[in-house]
């Protein structure tokens, strides 16, 4: 619980002089990566109240010096569980304890997010979120920007027609996003779960009401149903076929395949209760989710940057950018891009944020190294800022 005493003496202490902007800052960057895939080298930054106004060499006076390190757009998270959590005894948590717990450990991880460089998540999904998001949105908790679906609707939800209540209703209780379970989960073989019609109806109400949809989809059926049905982003697509990434292209549906959230299930299985064939399943996941990043990139899908980030890796959610790159053989530019403005893009934010240029929000991240050389630099954040405010320095 130390972070969240910190986070608390930051409330309490009114968040110190450290995340008081003053109206206008300069900060110097020995490399500038935009997060569209352009790079500068030595240039400085200006940002006055929460909101980049110039890139210019030659502004000063200097505020802070990060001439040795890269600077990037604040990172952007599309898949995390902000809820989930280890208690006392190490057992993970995603629900049940009394609200005020679940708030406070809610509001921990999303700090201990925050200072692992991301700036934005979206949270797929629990009622909690909720007052969390709005206390961030208020200045009254130190986090990243959350948008978050609330609740997760499934095939047992109700039949079309309840279906598209349930979304209206998701939306009336302040959703950002639905999330919708397409396929069962990688244990059962990610089959189709909701019926073609549940799938229809739940993406197609949810665009009627002006929400995007996530869906998780591990078996192609499933997969292919919610791109056909106008689905927002395909997550994981553990068994996604090529002829179903090329659909995806054609649609401009987004793609989230998760790698950290396999690794951190090995890494904390004594924190879960699996059992010895579901580690194995596990385990035999990542090869698959490689594939299925690599076939997607060869065919231009539109590929975003999420975690599926559960209790164990909340702060560390950059590790996804070492799977990536080590294992996957991704660009370390694409697949710094893809947290960037392409997750941006997936959020309907991409006019506000993931981007380092004038007239987008002041969120930004460095690290101590050259990501572009070296992938593991993104585990040295050493500088956020988020609208305007330094949160990490």
């Amino acid at each position: 619980m130390t972070r969240l005493i910190v986070l608390l003496i930051l409330v309490v202490g009114g968040v110190s002089a450290s995340m008081q902007t003053p109206r206008r800052i300069v900060i110097a960057a020995g490399t500038l990566l935009d997060g569209r895939g352009h790079i500068t080298r030595d240039t400085r930054i200006v940002v006055e109240g929460g909101t980049i106004v110039a890139i210019d060499a030659t502004a000063s006076p200097v505020d802070y010096d990060l001439g040795r390190m890269t600077l990037m757009p604040g990172w952007i998270d599309t898949h995390v569980h902000m809820n989930w959590h280890f208690d006392a005894n190490g057992k993970s948590v995603s629900g049940g304890e009394p609200a005020d717990e679940a708030a406070l450990a809610t509001a921990d991880d999303a700090w201990a997010t925050l200072q692992g460089g991301f700036t934005t998540v979206q949270s797929v999904g629990a009622m909690v979120d909720r007052s969390v998001r709005d206390h961030i949105n208020r200045g009254l908790l130190p986090g990243p920007r959350i948008l978050t679906s609330l609740r997760q609707i499934q095939d047992r939800s109700g039949d079309p027609a309840a279906l598209r209540a349930l979304v209206r209703q998701t939306k009336a209780d302040g959703a950002d996003v639905i999330k919708l379970f397409a396929t069962t989960g990688l244990g059962a073989g990610g089959n189709q779960s909701m019926s073609t019609e549940q799938i229809q109806a739940t993406c197609g109400e949810a665009t009627a009401v002006g929400l995007r949809s996530v869906v998780h989809a591990i078996g192609d059926a499933g997969a292919r149903a919610a791109v056909e049905a106008g689905c927002t982003a395909i997550e994981h697509g553990t068994f996604v076929t090529d002829a179903t990434l090329d659909l995806m292209v054609r649609r401009g549906t987004f793609f989230d395949p998760n790698l950290l959230v396999l690794h951190n299930y090995l890494d904390n299985r004594t924190g879960y209760t699996f059992t010895a064939d579901a580690l194995a399943t596990i385990e035999k996941g990542i090869a698959p989710t490689l594939d299925v990043l690599r076939r997607a990139r060869a065919r231009r899908v539109k590929i975003v940057f999420g975690t599926d980030a559960v209790a164990g890796a909340h702060g560390r959610n950059a590790e996804e950018f070492v799977y990536r790159v080590r294992d996957g053989g991704e660009r370390p530019m694409d697949a710094l891009v893809s947290a960037a403005s392409i997750a941006a893009d997936s959020l309907q934010l991409g006019d506000h944020i993931g981007t380092v240029a004038p007239g987008f929000d002041a969120d930004l991240v460095a690290v101590a190294g050259d990501p572009l050389t070296d992938i593991t630099a993104v585990r040295r954040v050493v500088f956020v800022m988020k609208g305007g405010k330094v949160m990490r320095h």
